[in-house]
């Protein structure tokens, strides 16, 4: 699909999608504890259902209710709240009320009778955490995906438990990949070029037999603040896990346990970052709704980067009428009153940013940097190149379609900003959600329509963003 997307203005509230972060990993761990789960206010996207069907495909039961199904007596609420979840047992502890994805336990790869195939579609956190937890069952698991999870590498990953005693199957460390247990435990060194690695060896660990102790050295790690949110889940279950400061070293025990979950998923930083780009580049000002500025979600740096460019972003307390109620519609518990404020009424300028925690960021900085007057230097983010695509290649090139000078290096790029982009044009996402929603940003100021070739992969991570860009789709190309 091409979305074609005029020059405007863009400005108002927005409701934040859940945070896709948060909730495959919520996914994950309710998927292996015992008893029933609720997943309030969780994303819904093609990624996040990837994982809950993995889920299902491990033994979890996963069911969900629309608040328009007749069986539902709970109606949407002002601010369209879609899902209400129940058990397949009945209804869920807690009675009504807005919810999410119910999962009942006890789950995991040792509950799925026979040999198991799971799809991941586009989703590389579903599988790097599936593979690790199908280890802890004897059945052969058998993961597979698209065309781009065919090319991501799980090498390290793979290497890793088969140091902890896990049969792996794979060519080259990519899908199709199988994976049988037992979890044997032992030492394993793990290379961790992107986070994804680590957290699904420290989800799998504590749940590996009684008597089993899994150590781990990690020479190499990127994207600390996502390792740092999954430790902060085994904290929460009271799961014992030793671990050095730096986090280059960890001993987790066996025999542990998962508690139940019941509790909303806050807004999502990433998804956050585009719509702040939106009001970066064609001025604002934006209000973002139902974010949680206690987080720990790693992109929110990327309103520091805002900021420091000349933007002015701010939490206000009490915004107007609209966008209190709106707020507390679209956060789950906490900060509800909150909103994020991001505007643009001067110019912005370059910097030099470090992107090693926040790579997904690469692609809504470089096109705020395009509008930007001097240079922007991403750096320290060579991971970029590993993602969905090779951001770091696919930006250059794109934005030079466009007439922005761009100096690819291998760590990261260099965007010489003139303020501006000074033309339209088409350019192809290849597929990867976050360089679509980029540049769907960047067509708010440019000097003519911008058309994005393979749009509709924006879904991936934030339905309805082509819809808040005012994008004209339905085009073939």
């Amino acid at each position: 699909m091409v979305a074609r997307i005029k020059p405007h203005r863009f400005s108002g509230l927005v409701r934040v999608p859940a945070s896709k972060s948060h909730t495959i990993r919520r996914l994950r761990v309710a998927s292996l504890a015992g008893g029933l789960s609720r997943i309030r206010y969780p994303l819904e996207s093609l990624d996040t259902r990837s994982c809950a069907a993995a889920c299902r495909a491990l033994g979890a039961a996963v069911t969900e209710h629309r608040a328009t199904d007749p069986s539902c007596p709970n109606p949407p609420d002002a601010a369209g709240e879609k899902l209400v979840c129940w058990d397949l047992r009945g209804r869920a502890p807690g009675g009504p009320g807005r919810g999410g994805v119910v999962l009942s336990g006890p789950a995991g790869a040792g509950s799925a009778p026979g040999p198991v195939s799971i799809d991941v579609g586009n989703s590389g956190t579903t599988l790097f955490l599936a593979l690790a937890a199908a280890g802890l069952g004897a059945n052969p698991v058998r993961f597979d995906g698209d065309a781009q999870i065919r090319r991501r590498s799980a090498a390290p990953l793979l290497a890793a438990l088969g140091a902890l005693g896990l049969s792996v199957e794979s060519e080259g460390g990519c899908c199709p990949i199988t994976v049988r247990g037992p979890w044997k435990g032992g030492r394993a060194s793990v290379e961790c070029p992107t986070s994804p690695y680590l957290s699904a060896l420290l989800l799998a660990a504590p749940l590996a037999p009684p008597g089993t102790l899994t150590e781990l050295e990690v020479p190499l790690l990127n994207e600390r603040p996502y390792v740092e949110m999954t430790l902060g889940y085994l904290d929460a279950q009271a799961v014992p896990c030793e671990r050095g400061a730096d986090l280059s070293w960890f001993r987790i025990p066996g025999g542990a346990a998962y508690r139940p979950l019941d509790a909303a998923v806050p807004g999502d930083f990433s998804s956050a970052a585009f719509p702040a780009a939106a009001a970066a580049i064609s001025g604002g000002p934006v209000w973002l709704a139902g974010l949680d500025r206690d987080d720990t979600q790693g992109d929110k740096a990327f309103f520091r980067v805002l900021a420091d460019m000349g933007c002015d972003v701010r939490w206000e307390e009490r915004a107007t009428s609209a966008a209190r109620s709106a707020a507390n519609s679209a956060a789950g518990s906490g900060d509800s009153a909150a909103v994020l404020r991001v505007e643009r009424q001067g110019v912005l300028r370059g910097g030099e940013f470090d992107l090693n925690d926040t790579p997904d960021m690469l692609p809504a900085c470089a096109v705020v940097a395009a509008f930007a007057r001097g240079d922007t230097a991403l750096v320290n983010v060579a991971h970029a190149r590993i993602k969905e695509t090779d951001r770091i290649a696919v930006m250059a090139a794109e934005l030079g379609k466009l007439g922005v000078k761009v100096t690819e290096r291998p760590d990261g790029l260099v965007v010489h900003g003139a303020g501006g982009i000074t033309r339209g044009g088409k350019i192809d996402s290849r597929g990867d959600h976050r360089v679509a929603m980029a540049f769907a940003a960047a067509a708010l100021g440019a000097a003519g329509p911008v058309e994005i070739d393979g749009a509709e992969c924006a879904a991936v991570t934030y339905p309805g963003f082509l819809e808040l860009m005012e994008a004209e789709t339905g085009c073939t190309g």
